[in-house]
């Protein structure tokens, strides 16, 4: 039954069929000089989003601490209902509330009686200041506007109990990167604001994950276990946005786990910072080399063998602990799957978009299965991105038909490109391609940020060899699911 109209009772969803009408009947060539985004004006299916976001997921990985976003109410809300749809976690962001008067005046008076409520409602150990396109457009002075924000404090509650409460500026412009530069941001602003004594060396390292998910820093931190090593994760999300269902025990409520502010300031101390992810988490590693002479090894991200091999090794070499046989045997079940696999993975055609540092990660591992990518398309743009896929392809000895490189583009231009291809048998990426796979009718595998269109991906690794291994299976299976008829099956 069609309707004109949907009546005011609605229509149930057992009623509802929505049919998508092509524009055009078959595909049609678009002209060349406008698939390439820098050719553009405009951004076509975009492949990242804003600064603030990635500033605002580095902050909720603080025990106890609250970002305080310095922008319009929508700013928080988008970020809050991303986070939900991915974590399925609440996530506590206040913000300032700007409104016209703010954009005409300024949002001194949002921020100093912001912060003043959110401190005496809640009683964070930090908060994460995180300035928007607004605030950083009209010129705020945000460092003079925390000042009379902590005076004001120190006037209400006492000097005592306001200087227990750091205060983390993170500028983050909108205009200008992307969440992968914000979290970023956030790793220098965090080890700048806090680390600021060096003491006695505290035998630890510093891991600073990136964009991981939760099961991975669970993963991170399970190697470290195994070498015996301990460490300071900074923005420590495997417990405060993936937090167990349990009875509140304190009012105002918040998530466990997190990195502690203390164990922030102890970051000048340890032997050695892994940014695991290098363009998200570089800048902090690099801050405290210089300041301190904490040794910074940035890279690469531990996804499949050799990137887990390259962990491994640098924190054996850097604190004498030796690889355990037991890590040693998880590696050994991720090169037998490897092998027992390569009949259906060995010069498939693959494209990966994402991240950087995602993408990065998984062309070495997809490289490592045999395949063949055809396209990379990384989200931010970055100065060493095409220089990375270039040293991964001759690593690895590649010599098959160079691949696209996309460095900030957009959807549109990897798209396009994957429709001329003769044959595309697999895409790795997150739920942004979605559409891209069914258009193109080939199975997608989905990794990095974000994803929302799937339950519990935020809980499985793909770093580490135990990752690897799910990642495996994952892109072995979604292929079975598309090549191999049900009756042909029990032959594999």
């Amino acid at each position: 039954m069609q309707l004109k109209e949907i009546p005011v009772t609605g229509i149930p969803y057992d009623q509802i069929k929505i049919e998508k009408v092509p524009a055009a009947p078959e595909y049609c060539e678009r002209p060349a000089e406008l698939i390439p985004s820098a050719n553009r004006a405009v951004v076509i299916n975009p492949n990242r989003t804003c600064m603030p976001l990635g500033a605002m997921w580095a902050v909720l990985g603080v025990r106890k601490a609250i970002p305080f976003v310095q922008g319009a109410q929508g700013c928080t809300t988008y970020v809050r209902y991303t986070f939900c749809r991915i974590f399925k976690e609440p996530a506590v962001i206040a913000t300032a509330s700007f409104h016209e008067d703010a954009a005409v005046f300024g949002g001194r008076r949002n921020l100093v009686e912001g912060i003043r409520n959110l401190v005496v409602r809640y009683w964070p150990e930090l908060v994460g200041v995180v300035t928007t396109c607004s605030s950083e457009i009209i010129g705020d002075d945000m460092v003079s506007f925390i000042k009379m924000a902590r005076a004001n404090l120190r006037k209400e509650i006492g000097p005592e109990k306001a200087d227990q409460i750091p205060i983390v500026l993170v500028n983050t412009p909108s205009f200008a990167g992307s969440h992968v530069e914000g979290y970023d941001r956030a790793s220098r602003a965090f080890v700048e604001t806090l680390a600021t004594t060096k003491g006695e060396p505290n035998g630890k390292v510093n891991i600073i994950p990136g964009l991981f998910y939760p099961g991975d820093i669970r993963e991170i931190k399970h190697l470290l276990r195994h070498m015996g090593v301990e460490a300071i994760v900074l923005f420590d999300i495997s417990d405060t946005l993936d937090a167990p269902l349990e009875p509140p025990t304190s009012v105002p409520y918040y998530p466990p786990g997190g990195t502690a502010v203390g164990e922030i300031r102890d970051m000048a101390n340890s032997l050695a910072t892994f940014a695991l992810q290098p363009h998200a988490g570089q800048a902090g590693a690099r801050y405290l080399e210089r300041k301190y002479g904490v040794r910074a090894v940035v890279g690469p991200p531990p996804v499949g063998v050799q990137g887990t091999d390259a962990f491994l090794k640098a924190l054996r070499e850097i604190t004498g602990k030796p690889i355990p046989e037991s890590l040693l045997q998880e590696r050994g079940r991720l090169v037998d799957s490897l092998a027992d696999t390569l009949h259906h993975t060995m010069m498939k055609k693959v494209a990966v978009m994402g991240d950087p540092d995602i993408v990065l990660g998984v062309t070495r591992f997809v490289l490592e299965m045999g395949m063949e990518p055809v396209a990379l398309a990384g989200g931010t743009a970055s100065k060493t991105f095409v220089h990375d896929v270039e040293a991964i392809l001759a690593e690895a000895g590649y010599e098959g038909e160079p691949p696209l490189i996309i460095n900030g583009g957009d959807l549109f231009e990897f798209e396009e490109y994957l429709k001329k291809q003769p044959r595309l048998d697999l895409i790795i990426g997150n739920s942004r391609a979605v559409d891209i796979s069914r258009e193109l009718q080939v199975p997608l595998v989905r990794v990095g940020f974000p994803i929302y269109d799937r339950f519990g991906y935020q809980k499985r690794p793909i770093v580490g060899y135990r990752g690897g291994e799910m990642l495996l299976a994952e892109i072995v299976n979604s292929m079975l699911d598309y090549q191999y008829p049900d009756d042909r099956t029990q032959q594999l």
